[in-house]
């Protein structure tokens, strides 16, 4: 598949904030990115204006608020998708085609039970949750992530295993937690653990480089496929260097961390 004929859906609903970013980067790799309403794949839309989830090639769930944050983060949106077309994102999933979700759209990813999905593809209910940051406050702030994905994930085969990229994260609930006691082991052994936060040197995170308190310094997982993946900090918003906060220094290039991940979707498209 050529870069140009990749078509992206990133979806929104009242709330998202983050869809023009998402779809921007998108098209920074060369897709077709259309920003999508919800009512527009589940027939509330005037016909010129319906979209069938089944022509895209990548769905993407930006971040935001979507539906204010209420009840819980997400949940509102992944009831909506559910009800709407739950089948259709289980059989998207299922053909292998990428899911991304970034912040508002990871929680809503972990609402929709597509994370992390350890015994199957769309849970019923919930299998973790992002909970409020252990400081109580919104944070917004660079982070610094480390590759710990051992080649399952496709959104970073572009990404040396280990590598550490600067992305700057923006969020008031982002600890992932499970009831499951053994819910880190599992990611671990499945190698669904992507993203963790690390310090300026690359070991272990304490806050404020761990900015929520996320057990095992998580920032983003993938689904046992690999396919599925959500994160907290936002990639979207670093795609070239000058938007990163140390932009005058130590770049030899004008692509920022975040590019990689975006690049690395395409790489798996080609073989479409």
């Amino acid at each position: 598949m050529k870069a140009e004929d990749v078509k992206v859906c990133v979806i929104r609903i009242e709330g998202t904030n983050c869809e023009d970013e998402m779809a921007n980067a998108f098209s920074m790799v060369g897709a077709n990115a259309e920003k999508v309403h919800l009512k527009q794949l589940i027939g509330q839309a005037p016909a010129d204006m319906r979209r069938s989830l089944e022509d895209y090639d990548v769905l993407a769930f930006p971040g935001g608020f979507s539906a204010g944050d209420y009840v819980r983060a997400g949940s509102i949106f992944a009831a909506r998708i559910k009800a709407g077309i739950g089948s259709d994102v289980k059989k998207f999933v299922e053909s292998g085609k990428p899911v991304l979700g970034v912040c508002n759209g990871f929680q809503i990813l972990v609402e929709l039970g597509l994370l992390p999905a350890i015994e199957q593809t769309m849970s019923d209910e919930p299998q973790a949750a992002l909970y409020n940051n252990d400081s109580g406050r919104f944070e917004c702030r660079p982070t610094i992530l480390r590759n710990d994905n051992r080649g399952k994930c496709i959104f970073t085969s572009k990404i040396p295993e280990k590598k550490t990229l600067m992305i700057p994260s923006a969020h008031g609930e982002g600890k992932l937690l499970s009831m499951d006691p053994d819910f880190v082991q599992k990611l671990e052994d499945n190698d669904q653990i992507v993203f963790r936060y690390v310090n300026p040197n690359g070991g272990e995170a304490c806050y404020p480089w761990n900015p929520n308190g996320s057990p095992s310094d998580i920032a983003g997982i993938c689904n046992p496929a690999g396919n599925v993946m959500g994160m907290m900090p936002h990639p979207e918003r670093v795609m070239t260097r000058f938007t990163h906060p140390d932009w005058t220094r130590g770049y030899d290039t004008e692509e920022g961390d975040g590019r990689c991940v975006f690049e690395s979707v395409m790489k798996y498209l080609e073989k479409f």
